[in-house]
């Protein structure tokens, strides 16, 4: 330093131009040298100086890359690698407020202490500088620089409510990365910057935001040093972070340092915190705004004057204290650590024979940590290069390729490529060593080709992760064009500059984007601009489209083929619904009222088809008096009709009104009246969405499928819909009324009272098992007997000697019931096939108990129509659930006897005897199939009243018949 060189101070806070000021005073030299903090920012300069005064006079050192031509005369380093003696006429030092920092501060205060230029020195930093350089660095002239712009306070918002150019910052890897995630499913993307991001990987993701494809930076603080980044918000999502020792709370001056890069030049810029941060204090606001901080009291230091005659000696010199009070002993760094770990090593201490290989020690010791797993871990690997560079050797080239193939790999996730890119900046650091590899160039070359390989990878995976690249693209486009041109194809994809942003289905128009709602709007304009004519080329085609390309659901949607365009709504009664279209408002109102129209026209017919039979009953003006009510009712309940709901009216329809109504199909059955015809799968469907409709229902009851006689009867869903759907329910399951009205007519012929089985035919009928059915028959009212007899096999059943039959017979009435199968066999024994046993059930009606009888009016249907049979006085069957048959009574008169006047089955003999149509029955209960013999005395006959006169159909053939009868 010559005695007329300058040292000057150039600080004030961010956005004051001082690193732009440096680089043109340092070009105005023949040569130079500039320190900077980040080697990130380090190539930012490098490029710019490159760029002024072409490649061949610019160097470029850092712990990772050395690129040093021939002829440089301008060198461009992070600070710890910068050189302090080659003699350049300038010297400059960046962030000198650095000199603070716990952990990297010695290096910058060592700079401020001793690095000057032959004519001039530049220090660039915060003004908290200003009383520390003027006690150490005496003649030093202070120069201030105001900030080019204002710096506001914005306040706290939500990440979604950020605007745009903004730039939120993290203090973790994790936290960067779940912001990144929500701003890209918010507002389609952003850029990401870290300070462990490889240099081509960070200028990749600056590239992207600075060119305008995403509109959002989340970054670590380390874009607080000097990256030059067009931001026009700085949001902080914490106020404290992990320094690498404890969680602390962000100095004023740290977040004034961050906040600064707000507003570039002499654009405004504001600052603020998102909603996961609590807003800042009054005072720290007012500071930042001002730009006034408490100045810097202590400045990090460690001895630079090291002694290297013996390990002990050098770490000795490493922990000297100072007396200067304004300078204070840094914590112990990597470096040291590792010299401390290595020096209880015996290996590495026999090696370590003289000065020399003292320095040598201490410069493997130098190798930064980046892997940053562990103190003994880093000591391990750096005792292993020691090994070989010692006494002369290199890094074995084998060595150095296994390590590099290990991590030449882009396939993963951003973890571990990261992980990776930390683990090659180990190696790249050491091939820039001078004399640590046999082949320098080849190794550099090597280490940077695998480091480029692994930072692309890195910024796809980035990008891939965290920008939707269409939404960018677009946004870039609609900043450039005053109008986008957007095309739909024939599937309905609809495109804008060659880009999806959805798909045309029906008449809707689903965007699918993840911007901001106000590009998201941009671009639904761009394309309905489009999507003009295509909606009224396809309302033509929608219009003219034939019934069968249209549909509805079971829950009241309507379809074109597989696209919904509207739904059922209620209308003025229950057969005639509404619709509603589905029809984007943009698609004007022609094209709505011709969807419309449509669909009605579609559901109308619909309608009018699956319940012509219904229409019919219900126009026919030939029905009065209580046979045009009792067809309105019908109309009410779509077609079917409980009987026990509807007793009193049906038991005033006389013979005429009924005969009247079959003619339209009706079906007067013992437990429901219903028109067969809609009982068929697609007017029970349709029933079901109309009535649901009309009930107002949030979910439609659907329909079963068709086929089954049968279905599960599932608890929680009213009797109601299975009703509905044209089952009635019975026990576990529910069966189709009309098949029920089926096994109704076989149940009528046989005898309830005494008790009868169920045939192939009922079970045929159902389709159930015997099981199955006695579960079904007991929901019927009717109650099942389980039992178990003797089933002999074909050949057993064969004529055998009169004398071996006469003691097999008396073998059987002998024994007991239940020992008779045992007893068959005794008797056959070696003579015929044993037995087998069978179940089998025997049904009796179980009548409601007294208390529980329902009124007269109620006790529901008999056979079809109620009315007694012509031409026979036989018993009837039962009426409802829970009542016994009738006997030759008029219907709607006669109901089952009391308890205390029908006959009991007991252990005596009898049976059913039916005399000139009046039903005896006895007491008896069956035992192996039997009856036991025995007779209850108490035992009453029940004789069938006297039939009571009623009228006649004119059309039945027995009136026809009588009225012949009459007249010979």
């Amino acid at each position: 330093m010559r005695e007329n060189a300058r040292v000057t101070a150039v600080l004030g806070p961010t956005n004051t131009g001082k690193t732009h000021y440096a680089i043109e005073r340092m070009l105005a030299h023949r040569t130079g040298v500039i320190g900077l903090p980040l080697r990130l920012l380090a190539r930012e300069v490098y490029d710019r100086i490159v760029k002024a005064r072409g490649p061949s006079v610019v160097a470029l050192v850092t712990g990772e890359e050395r690129i040093v031509p021939e002829r440089a005369a301008y060198w461009v380093c992070t600070t710890e690698a910068m050189p302090v003696d080659i003699g350049a006429d300038i010297v400059v030092i960046d962030e000198i407020q650095l000199c603070a920092d716990p952990d990297r501060g010695h290096v910058f205060t060592d700079r401020l202490l001793n690095a000057r230029g032959l004519k001039d020195t530049l220090f660039l930093g915060s003004d908290t500088m200003r009383p520390a350089i003027a006690a150490l660095v005496p003649g030093c002239q202070f120069v201030s620089r105001p900030r080019l712009s204002e710096l506001s306070w914005a306040g706290s918002k939500k990440i979604s409510r950020m605007p745009t150019r903004s730039a939120i910052v993290g203090f973790s890897v994790d936290n960067v990365y779940g912001i990144a995630e929500l701003i890209r499913r918010t507002k389609g993307g952003c850029a990401v910057v870290m300070g462990a991001l490889s240099p081509r990987t960070r200028n990749a993701q600056v590239e992207m935001y600075q060119n305008g494809d995403v509109d959002y930076l989340v970054a670590t603080d380390a874009i607080g040093m000097g990256l030059n980044l067009d931001i026009s918000h700085v949001a902080f999502s914490a106020t404290a972070k992990y320094d690498g020792h404890r969680m602390r709370a962000l100095y004023p001056w740290e977040l004034a340092q961050i906040a600064g890069r707000a507003g570039r030049h002499t654009s405004p810029g504001t600052f603020g915190v998102t909603g996961e941060a609590r807003p800042l204090p009054e005072e720290v606001i007012e500071a930042i705004e001002e730009h006034q901080f408490l100045p810097v009291r202590k400045l990090s230091w460690r001895n630079t004057r090291l002694e290297f005659g013996t390990v002990p000696r050098l770490l000795q010199s490493l922990e000297k204290h100072t007396d200067n009070e304004w300078l204070s002993r840094a914590r112990d760094a990597d470096d040291i650590t590792a010299l401390k770990i290595l020096s209880t090593t015996p290996e590495v201490m026999r090696a370590v024979t003289s000065p020399a290989m003292v320095r040598l020690l201490w410069d493997i010791c130098r190798i930064p940590d980046f892997r940053g797993i562990s103190s003994t871990e880093h000591a391990g690997l750096l005792g292993r290069i020691f090994d070989f560079i010692k006494g002369g050797g290199t890094i074995p080239s084998d060595w150095m390729k296994t390590n590099l193939a290990r991590i030449d790999r882009t396939e993963g996730d951003i973890d571990t490529i990261s992980r990776r890119l930390a683990f090659v900046r180990t190696w790249t650091y050491v091939s820039q060593r001078k004399g640590w590899v046999a082949d320098e160039s080849h190794w550099r070359d090597e280490t940077r080709a695998v480091e480029d390989r692994l930072s692309d990878a890195l910024h796809a995976r980035l990008t891939q992760r965290f920008v939707d690249r269409r939404t960018s693209v677009l946004m870039r486009r609609l900043k450039q064009k005053e109008s986008l041109v957007a095309e739909v194809n024939d599937k309905g994809e609809v495109t804008v500059e060659g880009e999806f942003v959805g798909r045309l289905e029906g008449f809707r128009f689903q965007q699918d984007s993840t911007g901001s709602q106000d590009e998201a709007k941009t671009l639904r304009q761009a394309a309905y601009e489009a999507l003009k004519p295509e909606f009224s080329l396809r309302s033509d085609r929608f219009y003219n489209a034939p019934d069968t390309e249209f549909d509805y659901t079971e829950q009241g949607g309507l379809m074109w083929g597989t696209t919904a365009v509207g739904k059922l709504v209620k209308g003025p009664d229950a057969l005639r619904p509404q619709v509603e279209a589905f029809v984007d408002e943009e698609a004007g109102q022609d094209v709505a009222d011709k969807v419309r129209r449509r669909l009605q026209h579609f559901i109308d017919r619909k309608v009018t088809a699956l319940f012509e039979p219904l229409n019919t009953l219900k126009n026919d003006e030939t029905l009065t008096g209580l046979a045009r009510g009792f067809a309105f009712r019908l109309v009410e309940g779509m077609g079917i009709l409980p009987r026990e709901g509807v007793a009193e009216e049906v038991k005033q329809l006389d013979q005429e009104a009924r005969s009247v109504l079959r003619k339209h199909g009706v079906r007067f059955g013992q437990y429901t009246i219903f028109l067969p015809a809609l009982l068929k799968p697609a007017p029970t469907r349709l029933r079901l969405v109309l009535w649901s409709l009309w009930e107002g229902l949030s979910e439609f009851p659907e329909s079963p499928p068709p086929g089954l006689v049968t279905i599960p009867s599932v608890e929680g869903i009213p009797s109601l819909h299975y009703t509905l759907a044209g089952y009635r329910t019975a026990g576990a399951r529910a069966i189709r009324i009309d098949m029920l009205e089926r096994l109704a007519d076989l149940l009528r012929a046989k005898d309830s009272r005494a008790g009868f089985e169920a045939t192939a035919d009922m079970l045929s009928i159902t389709g159930l098992t015997l099981e199955q059915f006695a579960d079904l028959m007991g929901g019927l009212g009717y109650r099942g007997e389980k039992g178990e007899r003797a089933k002999v096999r074909a050949e057993a059943a064969a004529p055998v000697a009169a004398a071996e039959g006469e003691a097999v017979a008396e073998a059987t009435a002998e024994a007991p019931a239940e020992e008779a199968p045992a007893a068959v066999e005794t008797a056959t024994e070696g003579e015929a096939a044993p037995t087998e046993t069978e179940v089998f059930y025997t049904f009796v009606w179980a009548p409601r108990p007294r208390g529980d009888r329902a009124p007269r009016g109620d006790r529901g249907p008999r056979r079809d129509g109620g009315e007694r049979r012509e031409g026979g006085n036989g018993p009837r069957g039962p009426r409802r659930d829970g009542q016994a048959p009738a006997g030759d009574k008029p219907a709607g008169e006669r109901g089952p006897r009391r308890e205390g006047e029908r006959s009991e089955r007991r252990d005596g003999e009898g049976r059913g005897d039916r005399k000139g149509g009046k039903p005896n029955f006895k007491g008896g209960d069956r035992k192996g199939g039997k009856f036991d013999g025995k007779r209850d005395e108490g035992a009453r006959k029940f004789e069938s009243r006297p039939p009571r006169e009623a009228k006649a159909d004119p059309d039945s053939p027995f009136a026809i018949l009588a009225a012949l009868k009459n007249k010979s």
